[in-house]
């Protein structure tokens, strides 16, 4: 980590701090671990953030504040009011802006001093090494297993500290990932599970403030990175039960096998990470046996309009299923279906759908694979019901 530190250390010789610098960040001036030296690498130093959602909001806000010279944001969202329950760099104002312009905004409120950079493209194999190379530390905080191994290892390949965070309903997770001081993301975990297999945090959920405590850590750890300071999360992953209000640590070792840092990388280029991660042609269902896979919402209404005898499976969550329904489904939620098909008739024709598809599209293959034949997809779920079918539904 000394080659970072020199870096950093060789830019802030040439730093000066303002008479409004110094009295913003006067409370860091006067501890000795920080002090004039280190507030000013901390002006000198470069942080890349991937992400302005839940996780990015606290870093955002936090690394802002710290006074950290230069951040660089990367998305391509927009801000949706589902977002407001815990992405703080956004207000209700904001709901329909590209996250990046509501975040520049609100960056750049609290400290107009930080120099604020934006990225509004989808991070890829092709641009990543491109976007992260100019950047001291990068911090992962997305939600997706391609977009995290992408990370990286593109920071492997480029000897970038890669400060990683997870969240999940109460459960949260950080690390610093920075080999070959220590271990990368494929160190632990070498293989991304089967695809659909882990909920997202749209399926799951999400406790609102998990992501500013998960995020608040991964800011420290970028800060500590920059300053040169302390015992980073390096060889450790920190875990924290919200619930519980515990934290379990873990250490984490260098793979001597593994393909991106190990003694042999045969990972030396970026590489198909949808690929990887079993997610290519996963979005669209096999044809079913009768040559349809799937149905939109607007068939389905007119199916309802001419009274036909349609029966709907609905396999989302029952928290889920309280918050709205299309009329007349039949709630199983999807892990619970292997243990209740004989409440379904092979012989009928049924609609599955879920959220927005995924998790029905996975109950369809199950269904197919135990003799259901007549298993159609209802395209875009609830959501699209709602959007296109019944406005006044309650969306989530």
């Amino acid at each position: 980590m000394s080659r970072l530190s020199d870096h950093i250390a060789a830019r802030a010789e040439r730093i000066n701090l303002t008479p409004q610098e110094v009295a913003r960040y006067s409370r860091h001036l006067i501890m000795p671990e920080v002090a004039l030296e280190g507030q000013k690498r901390l002006k000198a130093g470069s942080i890349l953030l991937i992400g302005a959602g839940g996780l990015g909001s606290p870093l955002g806000l936090y690394l802002a504040a710290a006074g950290v010279g230069r951040i660089g944001l990367v998305d391509f969202d927009v801000v949706d009011f589902s977002n407001l329950q815990r992405q703080v760099l956004h207000g209700t104002a904001d709901v329909g802006r590209p996250k990046l312009q509501s975040a520049r905004d609100r960056l750049q409120a609290i400290n107009p001093e930080v120099q604020v950079e934006l990225y509004e493209t989808r991070l890829t194999s092709a641009n990543a090494l491109k976007i992260l190379q100019p950047y001291d530390v990068i911090i992962d905080g997305t939600d997706n297993f391609p977009t995290r191994y992408l990370v990286n290892d593109a920071c492997v390949l480029l000897g970038k500290p890669n400060v990683y965070g997870s969240i999940f309903r109460f459960d949260g997770q950080a690390s610093v990932f920075y080999p070959p001081h220590g271990p990368c993301y494929r160190c632990l975990y070498p293989e991304p599970p089967p695809p659909g297999e882990v909920p997202s945090c749209a399926e799951g959920g999400v406790l609102g403030i998990l992501p500013g405590l998960i995020g608040c850590i991964q800011a420290t750890e970028g800060v500590k990175l920059l300053l040169g300071k302390g015992s980073p999360l390096v060889g450790r992953l920190l875990l924290y039960d919200a619930l519980q209000m515990s934290f379990q640590e873990f250490k984490v070792r260098r793979n001597p096998r593994c393909p991106i840092c190990g003694d042999q990388p045969s990972i030396t280029q970026l590489i198909d990470y949808e690929q990887f991660c079993g997610l290519r042609g996963q979005e669209s269902p096999a044809p079913a046996s009768d040559g349809r896979g799937e149905t939109t919402v607007e068939e389905l209404k007119r199916r309802f309009d001419r009274q036909e005898k349609v029966f709907i499976l609905d396999v989302r969550n029952p928290e889920e299923y309280r918050i709205c329904r299309i009329p007349g489904s039949k709630l199983i939620p999807l892990p619970e279906l292997p243990q209740r098909l004989g409440e379904l008739d092979p012989s009928s024709e049924i609609i599955v759908h879920c959220k927005s598809g995924m998790r029905s599209l996975k109950a369809q293959h199950f269904l197919r694979e135990n003799g259901f034949d007549r298993i159609i997809n209802l395209k875009g779920g609830i959501l699209a019901w709602a959007d296109k079918i019944d406005p006044a539904m309650p969306k989530y």
